[in-house]
């Protein structure tokens, strides 16, 4: 009878069995996918009231803000002295005013106007509206165009600090135009294909701009003379009907006998212009902050003048980045003279996104940044002696851009993370003395700041912020005292809409000892009886991270939007990043396929011991360009641990990349030791993803842009190749004539994903083809 009864038992238990293994998986609602969505609008920025933007200060006595509030846009006079504040002008004569001139109807909470600024009598105003500056008298509120002199400006000009010229490439040679007369002038005749003047191509980013640095007087310019003759090429087609037609430019490799170099010039305007070659060899095409030698507005960097346009300063990079030589170069001569010259293990950097040396050619000076006692800091160097004055910064902890330098009262001015305590992210503003004495907080609450300056730096702007705590705007005085608060964002609105704010977290890293710091999103339902599969955003860097700026954001990516599909969102900022210690950032130095996963698997583990509904036997792993590489590499390296990744754009072999980059990071490809080997490995094996694709056990979304001229579709190609040689299943998309970005098809993009980890981490059908431009 015993036995009997328990063969019923185990029939039903396995008629309980089957019918569940025959359940049919969930389906998921078009409205579910629509309420998510919401969550990764970018209007919702505009729920956030009461916020302080386009400060301006007005002769050292008042500030003129603009803020946003529930009822329209303001603009705000601040009286420093009084301590007061008031509406800047009357918005409503304003408004009419402006209808008047403009034939429409202006709406007193909604003014038009931007780049506000107020004469110093208080009486006049003037403002942008469609790229026309008007000026308005503020007694009869008049309206008037204030005209230029100067003609149009295309976006290949470059424009002379006295707004009388600019500089333009034309056939490979340096023009100027006289924005007066439009009269141009040829300024250099020997360039040529391949080898001209100002060419802005760094490979991997490129334009028809000319880069270039203009003296503090506008009579000099100094540039270079690119010399791209022996390098080699890179090549793309279009997707189209009929003949393709090829994409093709200049684009070194790791390994590369032959990379971008520069001769260095300085070119003197006048009624005879001529061109001055430094008397030196040629540079190697490296900066100290950035893989080109541009910055956005193609400006040159690494390079300062003097005021008067006699000497200029530049540093010169070795190949590799580890040596960085400041030199000094007379601009009539050509001669050069070599000032500092610093030579470290890794890679140099002179700064966060920024360059932090500087000549002071007045007091016959230099300030130079070295991260030598494993933390950046900043020196003051004598120029004549080469000798060391004073350390003017000192600690564990970073400077991350020096903003000022006073040369008169000997001070400078600077930005830092992690003296004060809590989060080493964020971002304070300091003083310090030349000798290091008198170092004062100018910004002292809690967050994450910017400021904006007095003329004179006696005053600024703060506004802060945390990942959970929305801007706060103070007036302060050079001492870091609150003179006014300005105002306090509002966020009830935001909140309105399903906002949920989220959680910052500290754990350790893969050493059980360093403090790493992310950022958690969750659904607003969570439940920690349930549980969610992760899912993890990656951005390796080295340049930068996952996050980096844990300033309030209403909406971070779409981490919250996919949450609401039941997913636990994690990214964190690991080991191999900047804005640490120089340790902190070398985690990796020669082995890129690292990616910092080890750190991001740890804090996984650890944040799922508080947080009971965090589902580490489901996760999934995204990223784009870096974090494409990245969340690959996770897939193939680790896929006891990652079970489905999507792949964007990823730079998954980087001797199919730019040289600049895998040279800094990764080191000089090594071609002896393949010789020595004799079985063709490198140094860049333990980062090349197609190597260890075999190893894929999970789910794999690959995908890139056909006409990416960043990244080269070629990297994805060789992991598929990998793929299929191993015989493994993968999903692919290429988006047909995309770049680095997708465009257009980000958002379908972004669906596809979201449909990837609803179905393969959920075990859930999508909605049918959810549209998401809306969105």
């Amino acid at each position: 009878m015993q036995a009997y009864s328990s063969k019923i038992a185990l029939a039903i238990i396995i008629l309980f069995i089957s019918c569940s293994k025959n359940q049919k998986p969930k389906q998921r609602t078009a409205e579910e996918y629509k309420q998510a969505s919401k969550l990764m609008n970018r209007g919702l920025s505009n729920l956030v009231y009461n916020q302080v933007f386009g400060s301006t200060f007005v002769n050292q006595d008042y500030l003129v803000y603009a803020t946003k509030t529930k009822n329209g846009k303001k603009f705000i006079l601040v009286d420093i002295t009084t301590k007061t504040k008031k509406e800047a002008f009357n918005h409503i004569k304003l408004a009419k005013s402006l209808a008047k001139e403009l034939g429409r109807e202006i709406e007193q909470n909604n003014l038009p106007i931007s780049k506000v600024s107020l004469s110093d009598d208080l009486k006049t105003i003037q403002f942008i509206i469609n790229k026309q500056r008007y000026s308005c008298n503020l007694e009869n509120y008049s309206i008037s165009k204030v005209t230029s002199q100067n003609a149009e400006v295309t976006r290949n000009e470059h424009v002379s600090p006295n707004r009388k010229l600019a500089a333009y490439i034309d056939n490979h040679n340096l023009w100027v135009r006289d924005l007066i007369t439009n009269k141009k002038t040829q300024l250099t005749f020997d360039g040529k294909k391949n080898y001209g003047y100002a060419t802005n191509n760094a490979g991997w980013t490129k334009s028809n701009g000319a880069v270039l640095k203009w003296s503090p007087n506008s009579d000099k310019i100094a540039t270079f003379q690119q010399d791209s003759r022996e390098v080699g090429m890179m090549y793309l087609t279009p997707t189209n009907v009929g003949h393709p037609k090829l994409e093709a430019w200049k684009h070194p490799l790791p390994g590369d006998k032959t990379i971008f170099t520069i001769e260095r010039v300085i070119i003197h305007l006048g009624t005879k212009p001529k061109t001055v070659r430094l008397k030196m060899d040629k540079d190697y095409q490296r900066g100290t902050t950035t893989d080109h030698i541009a910055d956005r507005n193609n400006e040159l960097l690494d390079a300062q003048w003097k005021k008067d346009g006699s000497q200029f300063a530049f540093v010169s990079g070795s190949r590799d980045h580890k040596i960085a030589h400041l030199q000094i170069a007379d601009t009539n001569t050509g001669e050069v003279k070599s000032i500092y010259k610093e030579e470290v293990d890794t890679y140099y950097e002179s700064g966060v996104n920024v360059e932090n040396w500087k000549v002071l050619f007045d007091s016959n000076e230099f300030i130079w940044y070295s991260e030598k006692t494993n933390w950046g800091h900043i020196y003051l160097y004598d120029l004549s002696t080469k000798q060391l004055k004073s350390q003017i910064t000192s600690g564990n902890w970073i400077v991350k851009q020096v903003k000022k330098v006073d040369e008169i009262n000997k001070k400078v001015y600077f930005t830092a993370g992690g003296k004060e305590t809590g989060n080493p992210y964020h971002n304070y503003y300091y003083s310090v003395n030349f000798d290091g004495s008198n170092l004062k907080n100018l910004t002292p609450s809690k967050g994450t700041h910017s400021a904006t300056f007095s003329s004179d730096y006696s005053y600024l702007v703060d506004t802060y912020s945390t990942t959970t705590s929305p801007p706060v705007s103070v007036l302060r005085n050079n001492k870091g005292e609150s003179i006014l608060e300005l105002e306090t964002a509002d966020i009830t609105a935001l909140k309105e809409k399903n906002w949920k704010e989220p959680i910052e977290f500290s754990v350790k890293a893969r050493d059980g000892k360093t403090d790493i710091y992310g950022i958690m999103c969750t659904p607003s339902h969570y439940d920690e009886h349930k549980k969610y599969p992760v899912l993890n955003y990656i951005y390796p860097g080295p340049q930068s991270g996952s996050i980096g700026n844990y300033k309030f954001r209403p909406v971070w990516r779409d981490f919250q939007a996919v949450a609401e599909l039941g997913f636990v969102v994690v990214a964190v900022d690991a080991m191999g990043t900047p804005m640490r210690s120089k340790s902190f950032h070398d985690a990796y130095y020669g082995n890129m396929g690292d990616n910092g996963l080890p750190d991001n698997i740890a804090a996984i583990k650890q944040l799922a011991k508080k947080y009971k509904g965090m589902d580490i036997e489901r996760v999934g792993i995204w990223g784009h360009s870096g974090g494409g590489f990245a969340s690959t590499r996770a897939v193939f390296a680790y896929p006891d641990f990652y079970d489905v990744a999507v792949s964007g754009a990823g730079n998954h072999d980087n001797r199919n990349y730019e040289a600049d980059w895998g040279e800094k990071w990764q080191g000089l490809l090594k071609k002896g030791k393949i010789e020595e080997k004799g079985d063709g490995t490198t140094n860049y094996d333990n980062q090349a993803n197609q190597l260890i694709a075999h190893n894929l056990k999970g789910k794999l979304l690959i995908t890139h842009g056909s006409m990416d001229n960043n990244v080269s579709p070629s990297n994805t190609m060789l992991v598929v190749e990998a793929l299929i040689n191993a015989n493994k299943d993968f999903d692919m998309i290429i988006f047909p004539n995309k770049r680095h970005g997708y465009g257009n098809m980000t958002k379908y993009m972004t669906r596809k994903r979201w449909d990837y980890f609803v179905t393969h981490l959920r075990k859930e059908i999508p909605p049918k083809e959810f549209d998401l431009s809306n969105f």
